[in-house]
């Protein structure tokens, strides 16, 4: 029998071997019990975040997660103003003009825009705990569903992004779709051409190729991608020309 011990070492040798998790900088905590690992502390990033998860979820013996990484925020922001970050930002994107959005202020409902019906299937719920993201509600496509997600993302307080949008069409993975998608969230970015880069995606796994400006530039695209739910590594090849 494999010990508890044992698969945390594990896990944190193989965490200390990825530099984009950065463990000295931002250490975090490891359990494991019956199956499960728990993993707990503030990363530098989306990246980090992602990558730990996947090392923590790797080793045989694991059959379960419990995420309580949280991404250290840009800007340091009450739950009530990322709250109304993102019901502004949903509100204010063209893809959700059709949905309604709704806040969870102190476990009770407001409208932000338009009024939830009965039968009514676009909608989104936006609730904020400790700086973290709880997206509801129900949407026509999974690229909605990722999209709502990125938005929150890019709100500057927010440090993590819990997305519980069910999708009532056909939510399978499609890479073609998963293109699209990130295309659309590059374009919204100022801070990136979105013209110049080409997108692969395959399983989860996305490419970024082109030329871009500036070190920012290229960051802020592979950042871009990252935040779309589903991708679970870059590879960024963006050439920097400026």
């Amino acid at each position: 029998m494999i010990r508890a011990e044992e698969v945390i070492g594990t896990i944190r040798a193989a965490l200390e071997r990825e530099p984009r998790v950065n463990l000295h900088g931002h250490p975090v905590e490891l359990s494991f019990a019956d199956g499960v690992v728990t993993i707990a502390g503030e990363v530098g990033g989306i990246a980090a975040k992602k990558l730990a998860l996947g090392i923590a979820a790797r080793p045989l013996p694991v059959t379960g997660l419990v995420d309580r990484l949280r991404v250290e925020p840009s800007e340091q922001m009450e739950d009530g103003a990322i709250r109304d970050h993102v019901c502004n930002a949903l509100a204010s994107e063209p893809a959700f003009m059709q949905y309604a959005v709704q806040a969870i202020v102190k476990q009770e409902l407001e409208e932000v825009r338009g009024t939830a019906q009965r039968g009514l299937e676009r909608v989104v719920e936006v609730e904020v705990n400790d700086g973290v993201v709880i997206l509801n509600g129900r949407a026509e496509s999974i690229s909605h569903k990722r999209l709502a997600g990125v938005l929150a993302w890019w709100v500057p307080g927010s440090k993590d992004v819990v997305n519980g949008i069910e999708v009532w069409s056909d939510p399978d993975e499609n890479d073609d779709e998963m293109v699209d998608l990130i295309r659309i969230v590059l374009e919204k970015d100022p801070l990136v051409n979105a013209s110049q880069i080409s997108i692969h995606s395959t399983n989860g796994l996305v490419t970024l190729e082109g030329a871009v400006p500036t070190p920012d530039n290229k960051l802020a695209a592979e950042s871009d991608a990252w935040y779309v739910l589903g991708v679970n590594e870059v590879v960024n090849k963006l050439v920097v020309t400026g």
